[in-house]
């Protein structure tokens, strides 16, 4: 009991962390931007097959060189940002990007489009992320967990929003996915206003690194080096969120309860990650990292068994509970082990090395799927998840 008290003192306490203006305004780019992606990202697919008659295949080969481009991009111009000692530079021109690429299907309604805006708008994310996430740890100030967590939760609240947003409009203009692509370009300039406010830290002073991404692994610190490992690996069980919506349509049998899932997942995704990202800063990185890789695989056991929609809509509340234990949680500790002017490459590498493993692991979950069930991916992401987290717990340091 007594435990229990010290633990809801703390999180009380993670409300006094003081976030900064432009971690501020940061949080409120991602809000408006995640708010128009996630308009599209579930009617891009919809419009592809029904409107323009795509094939599942072409939908595919889109999202797969859209999501390329992004890991390679992420890794490049976070080494660049240390390179030129700067970061919000190709915050600007990142969500610049994407936000010109959204309304294009809307405007020209072809396939080559699609694929144009599509790819054009994760070029923009693999300009953005890694140089972000930087300038987001050079506000901190022993409070990276909180400052990530924030960060998380406005991006998140957007993702929540988004798909409602799309929702209302189907439902008052019925198989008008055009008009979804142009309504979604109003919060994206939105977005962009907000960077032109973004500065960098003149405070944390930034020294021009020269080094290459080998030069770096060199000179990186292990623990570094034993995390970037065990994320991952990982990351190669950490498949598409869409294969838990497709679970739930199964169970459910109603693609409207999956999709609300999949909001409801995202609602408690924002509302924990602020509060969790603090209690990183209070109790250490790994064992709130840890708690959430243990969450994740207790969720992926229970899609494996999944019953009936009551006990989906519990999993998905815990799904966003481990989501907000890692996301933010990760990036804050690895900005905590690297000095400022390698943030851009140490974060780059991270999230360059996950997407290639993420793309992975769904194409391995796929397969697995049509061969033998839902049933035995689940259970294998739920037994490697379970076995990093205890080895991070017990292995790595705060």
């Amino acid at each position: 009991m007594t435990i229990c008290f010290k633990y809801i003192k703390t999180i009380f306490g993670i409300m006094k962390s003081k976030i900064s203006k432009q971690v501020f305004l940061l949080g409120m780019v991602s809000l408006f931007t995640d708010i128009a992606s996630e308009m599209l990202y579930p009617v891009t697919p919809i419009f592809l097959t029904a409107v323009l008659g795509s094939s599942m295949a072409v939908v595919g080969v889109i999202e797969g060189i859209a999501e390329v481009t992004a890991g390679l991009l992420k890794g490049y111009f976070g080494n660049l940002s240390d390179k030129v000692g700067k970061r919000s530079i190709f915050v600007v021109l990142g969500y610049g990007i994407s936000a010109l690429a959204k309304p294009l299907p809307g405007i020209f309604q072809n396939i080559p489009i699609v694929l144009t805006s599509r790819v054009s708008d994760r070029v923009g994310k693999g300009i953005r992320t890694a140089p972000r996430d930087a300038l987001l740890a050079s506000y901190s100030d022993g409070n990276s967990g909180a400052v990530f967590g924030f960060h998380r939760a406005m991006d998140t609240l957007g993702a929540a929003i988004g798909p409602v947003i799309a929702l209302i409009l189907l439902y008052y203009f019925p198989n008008n996915f055009q008009l979804i692509f142009l309504v979604a370009f109003v919060p994206s300039v939105i977005a962009v206003f907000f960077t032109l406010l973004v500065k960098d830290n003149k405070t944390s002073t930034i020294t021009k690194s020269n080094k290459n991404y080998l030069e770096f692994w060199k000179s990186a610190p292990k623990e570094y080096k034993k995390i970037l490992l065990l994320i991952t690996t990982f990351s190669l069980v950490n498949s598409s969120d869409v294969f838990l919506i497709l679970k739930s349509k199964d169970v459910s049998q109603s693609s409207s309860l999956a999709i609300f899932g999949y909001v409801f997942y995202n609602l408690i995704y924002a509302a924990a990650s602020y509060p969790l990202g603090g209690l990183s800063d209070k109790l250490g990185k790994q064992k709130v990292f840890s708690f959430g890789l243990i969450i994740f695989s207790a969720v992926y056991f229970g899609f494996a068994l999944a019953p009936n929609i009551n006990f989906i809509w519990v999993l998905f509340a815990l799904y966003g509970i481990y989501a907000a234990s890692t996301e933010g949680v990760s990036k804050a500790w690895i900005s905590d082990l690297i000095p400022n002017e390698q943030r851009g490459t140490a974060i780059g590498l991270l999230t360059m090395l996950s997407s290639f493993t993420i793309m992975f692991g769904s194409f391995l979950t796929g397969i697995l799927w049509d061969k033998f069930g839902s049933q035995i991916p689940f259970l294998m992401s739920a037994v490697v998840s379970l076995v990093i987290g205890i080895t991070i717990l017990f292995t790595t340091k705060k």
